[in-house]
């Protein structure tokens, strides 16, 4: 790795760093009217997006959400990246999800973005409209990886793992619900929340 790997690495690094700037001023004198993201190394990053499927290619389209079913699916006794604690699957079972569960009385597990998101995001807070915490930043599409050179909203989207099944984790499987006394948990869909104390206001 240090010998063979890292030197051909860092000098391919050095060369798309040069080379960058040079791309970066050609886009901007092809596109004068469009508006470029800035340079935010080193400073706050913030993005913002919305919570949407993609079509990745003819007949297969991502739905933006995912669910433990499909976690439950993949899970391979032993395996490295696919097992999965016991506990897990004894609560799948008993679909025991306890307020965390979605309105269906599913799991949710993962939701995709149009946030564009670059290498050191991961665990980045996603932040709804009304500031509360619904997930964690922690990949991209493989679709999407080019985005630090185009970003394009059409096919780039970031990933986040869903507060609630973090939540659900710590509570029903960690067993350290006492950490959530902490927090304040918001149930319930807040934009009809918010809908409904406006008309309660208004009567």
């Amino acid at each position: 790795m240090t010998e063979k790997v890292l030197p051909v690495y860092n000098e391919a690094n050095n060369q798309i760093a040069f080379l960058m700037k040079r791309y970066m001023a050609a886009q901007m004198e092809a596109f004068p009217g469009k508006a470029f993201f800035p340079d935010a190394n080193l400073t706050l990053r913030a993005s913002y997006g919305q919570v949407k499927g993609m079509q990745a290619r003819d007949g297969i389209y991502y739905i933006p959400q995912t669910y433990l079913d499909g976690v439950i699916e993949k899970y391979i006794p032993g395996d490295f990246e696919y097992d999965l604690p016991a506990k897990v699957l004894e609560l799948y079972q008993s679909k025991d999800y306890g307020r965390y569960a979605d309105g269906e009385g599913r799991m949710p597990v993962c939701f995709i973005a149009t946030n564009h998101t670059t290498g050191g995001n991961s665990g980045s807070p996603a932040i709804n409209a009304y500031g509360q915490l619904i997930g964690l930043n922690f990949d991209r599409l493989w679709e999407g990886t080019m985005s630090d050179l185009n970003y394009d909203a059409s096919i780039c989207r970031n990933i986040m793992v869903d507060i609630r099944y973090v939540l659900w984790l710590i509570d029903k499987v960690g067993g350290a619900g006492y950490l959530l006394d902490e927090m304040t948990i918001i149930q319930g869909d807040v934009e009809k929340e918010k809908t409904a104390n406006k008309k309660s206001k208004r009567k």
